[in-house]
């Protein structure tokens, strides 16, 4: 049974009321009627499991998601960032023309339990890498629509609503360029599970969806085809993590090399895929961050080597991830310069389902045009897992799990 002071820690995340509405509302058939209208007028079905709920913060835990935000981006913000980070870009994957600033930032936060007993946002990964932005604010629209949202309740921040945020988003990515002019770039485009973001991306904002082999080089100037006639690329926004194409050595005696130098900008410019990531946890500090270290910095390994968790710096969507380290797994590692380790985080399940309690990550979404001094938090993206680990491969056998948003109440910001 759950105790008063589990009641307690639950109310100071979630809020207790909308949740109370919801779940007494909620049936299956109106489930199935969401995830129609979510799949409407789609080129194919959703490629991953949406979940049955949002999920609804209250206004302290919102403004701790904030605060905890904060700090990493002036980590990001501090003019030797790139110098602290250079190591960060493989060499075989470095690309020419590196811009100022990631134009996109996702910060990954697990609802957890700190040593206090508290119930607290907890860094588990961060990206300079577009999510889904186009997506997100579909689905936010089609949990109103179907289900009981409280009036009040905000899936943005910054004080934007939907026309707002897709104004920033447009002018992130289009910059001072015409829809047709950027691309949205992935290695197989049509074919990813994220490619429902390319298409509604595409829906608001106008720009076409190309796959790697589709661009064309022309001395230093980049083209695609459209309708049977070519046209210039000005812009790349980048879906293209080059993980994907690590297993094919010859890749780019098929496709143009997009590593070199063209006449092309690029939105988020691939090398901050890496500098804003696994490789920058340790040097963030506060009581937002799990302890994290460089695996050939560490001085002596910790004896309670069960609350920590070792991590590959170059890979992506939890593979290579060790949860249950041992001493040998320590030894076994070949390249130490290329894995972190990183204090376990304790996923505290707060979201109330019809058969128990689920855990929650949360993912702050940042928009930063050309020409802004900083980034601006713009909406949010949640996972539920009932799982080991957040993540498709982990809650394959369960329901309400899967890619959610979160609400929020609409009002003053104390963070």
């Amino acid at each position: 049974m759950t105790s008063a002071v589990n009641f307690s820690l639950f109310y100071a995340i979630m809020n207790s009321s909308a949740r109370k509405i919801f779940n007494s509302h909620f049936t299956d058939e109106k489930y199935q009627q969401f995830l129609n209208s979510l799949n409407e007028g789609l080129r194919e079905p959703i490629a991953f499991r949406v979940a049955e709920t949002p999920v609804f913060l209250t206004a302290d835990f919102r403004d701790k998601l904030i605060s905890a935000g904060n700090n990493i981006i002036d980590t990001i913000l501090q003019p030797n960032f790139k110098v602290l980070t250079e190591r960060a870009i493989p060499a075989n994957w470095k690309v020419a023309n590196e811009n100022d600033h990631p134009h996109f930032i996702a910060l990954d936060f697990g609802v957890c339990r700190d040593a206090s007993g508290n119930i607290v946002p907890k860094l588990i990964e961060l990206q300079g890498f577009p999510s889904l932005y186009g997506f997100q604010a579909t689905l936010a629209d089609k949990y109103r629509d179907n289900f009981d949202v409280p009036a009040g309740q905000t899936a943005y921040f910054s004080g934007l609503d939907k026309p707002a945020y897709i104004n920033l988003l447009k002018k992130t990515i289009l910059g001072n360029h015409q829809p047709e002019e950027v691309v949205l770039m992935d290695v197989d485009a049509p074919h990813q599970k994220t490619a429902v973001d390319f298409y509604l991306t595409q829906r608001y904002i106008g720009t076409p969806v190309v796959s790697l082999s589709d661009l064309e080089q022309h001395g230093k100037k980049l083209f695609y085809r459209q309708n049977g006639e070519t046209k210039p690329i000005k812009r790349i926004y980048n879906r293209l993590i080059f993980d994907e194409i690590a297993n094919d050595p010859h890749i780019f005696d098929k496709v143009v090399d997009v590593r070199q130098s063209l006449d092309v900008e690029w939105i988020t410019h691939p090398n901050w895929f890496y500098r804003v990531s696994k490789f920058t946890m340790p040097f963030l500090k506060s009581e937002y961050i799990p302890e994290t270290q460089f695996l050939h910095q560490l001085n002596t390994i910790p004896p309670d080597l069960e609350n920590y968790v070792l991590k590959p710096l170059f890979s992506f969507a939890g593979q290579g991830v060790i949860i249950d380290v041992a001493k040998n797994d320590i030894d076994n590692i070949k390249d130490p310069d290329n894995w972190i380790l990183q204090q376990k985080v304790n996923y505290e399940p707060v979201v109330k389902s019809p058969d128990g309690n689920v855990k929650v990550e949360i993912r702050l979404l940042y928009l930063w045009p050309d020409g802004d001094k900083s980034p601006t938090l713009a909406i949010n993206l949640a996972r539920l897992s009932r799982g080991k680990m957040i993540g498709v491969r982990y809650n394959q056998d369960f329901d309400w799990v899967g890619g959610t948003i979160a609400f929020m109440p609409i009002g003053e910001i104390r963070a």
